[in-house]
């Protein structure tokens, strides 16, 4: 099971490493192409139409790329959250299925009894409320209504 969890992490570990180096390298062609452009239309407008024009030029174009820069972030983070959730809410899904959990939650019961174990596990659902509650106000999400 560790084992598991330590593979994940060394892949998504390796993973984020050479996407942040390609977004590195990207960034900078972009800083250099855009730079190259917003000269190149500055001294177009420049000779055209003047100075106040061709500045105005520049900004257009950094205003526009980074637009473009900040939607495409915008895009991945909301792909990264909705995989992590996927992700989370199947491994919840592979730990229930599991035989050895249940023969040990089928052990517990016998051990113990049922008479006992619904007050244990009413505390323990109130704490996992509790959790859940927690957890959904500290991302900023209001529950639907």
């Amino acid at each position: 099971m560790f084992q598991r969890l330590i593979d994940d992490f060394k892949d998504s570990t390796g993973t984020a490493l050479r996407l942040t180096s390609l977004a590195a390298a990207a960034a900078v062609a972009l800083l250099v192409t855009t730079s190259f452009l917003c000269a190149a239309a500055f001294v177009f407008v420049l000779q055209k139409y003047g100075p106040v024009e061709a500045c105005l030029t520049g900004a257009g174009i950094f205003f526009v790329v980074t637009m473009i820069a900040a939607i495409s972030y915008m895009v991945r983070k909301k792909q990264i959250e909705k995989r992590v959730t996927e992700t989370t809410k199947s491994a919840a899904q592979t730990m229930m299925a599991d035989p050895m959990l249940l023969a040990a939650g089928i052990q517990v019961v016998r051990a113990i009894g049922i008479k006992k174990l619904i007050p244990i596990l009413a505390v323990g659902g109130l704490a996992l409320g509790f959790l859940a509650s927690r957890g959904q106000s500290q991302t900023g999400e209001q529950p639907a209504e």
